[in-house]
């Protein structure tokens, strides 16, 4: 992979409706070349997709949460992690899987529609795995930051009021 394309790869990444013309500009290539190098990245398997970043808590009447399931796992004899993480990721609620260090070998990310949805999720379908050793489920509050994008940003100002005695 060469530098234009990285550079093109960073550039989408931040703004995914961004115009060939305009990004050919901005690399100093033509439109063409962009479109070119778009449809090998995406062969490549290097774009896997185009999606768009909603701050859901300003659509009216919406109503969802999302949670973080953190997870310990007995891996399996020679695909250790993979197995268990290809059986979690395929259920409809997980919106993402890692495989990470520390204490929990694995943070899922799940969204449903109530509390008792990812909750029944959790006893009934995740903690039912064989190969599920414990879990440990953090509900979202609130989105401050995600993919880079600040959410809310007046939130900056101390809304408090003083108090002097």
């Amino acid at each position: 992979m060469n530098e234009k394309e990285i550079e093109l790869l960073k550039l989408l990444e931040k703004n995914g409706r961004l115009d060939a013309e305009t990004i050919g500009k901005m690399l100093d290539v033509s439109a063409d070349e962009v479109e070119q190098m778009i449809a090998k990245l995406e062969k490549e398997n290097a774009i896997l997709g185009y999606s768009t970043l909603v701050d859901w808590s300003n659509v009216y009447e919406y109503e969802g949460v999302a949670a973080l399931i953190d997870v310990k796992v007995t891996p399996a004899r020679g695909v250790g992690f993979d197995k268990i993480a290809s059986r979690i990721y395929r259920f409809p609620e997980v919106k993402a899987v890692y495989l990470m260090s520390g204490a929990y070998d694995l943070s899922i990310s799940v969204e449903g529609k109530t509390m008792m949805e990812v909750s029944r999720f959790v006893s009934e379908k995740l903690s039912t795995l064989d190969t599920v050793l414990s879990t440990t489920t953090h509900f979202i509050l609130k989105k401050y930051k995600h993919d880079g994008i600040i959410f809310d940003e007046d939130d900056d100002q101390d809304k408090r009021i003083m108090v002097s005695p």
